[in-house]
């Protein structure tokens, strides 16, 4: 999986890309997003591509929060697709992730922060 990253700032903000993050492509986006967690901690992901996420993708993007708070920064979302979006509020995780509209209202969010 090949995410699109741009440096804004201190804050990176990461595509992901289109279609599912499930089980199936998990592996892939741990071995993409590895490097990043290694350089920074202030991340902004772009999931307006993503129509669908599973279990395993939930896990995943908490893993990757716990390991951003822990270095002293977050992970936020934005762009969450309908499907996507209802399945956050479903499961509650709307109350453990900052989930913005757009790129420019999540990097906003840092400003206020």
């Amino acid at each position: 999986m090949i995410l699109d990253v741009q440096m804004l700032g201190k804050i990176t903000v990461l595509t992901v890309p289109g279609g599912h993050l499930d089980a199936g492509n998990i592996k892939e986006f741990k071995q993409a997003i590895d490097p990043i967690l290694k350089t920074t901690s202030t991340i902004v992901a772009d999931m307006s591509k993503v129509d669908f996420v599973d279990s395993a993708g939930l896990g995943t993007l908490l893993s990757v929060l716990r390991q951003a708070t822990a270095s002293g920064g977050d992970f936020r979302l934005c762009g969450l697709t309908r499907p996507v979006r209802a399945l956050f509020q479903l499961v509650r995780m709307h109350r453990v992730f900052g989930i913005y509209n757009d790129r420019a209202e999540a990097l906003a969010s840092f400003d206020e922060a």
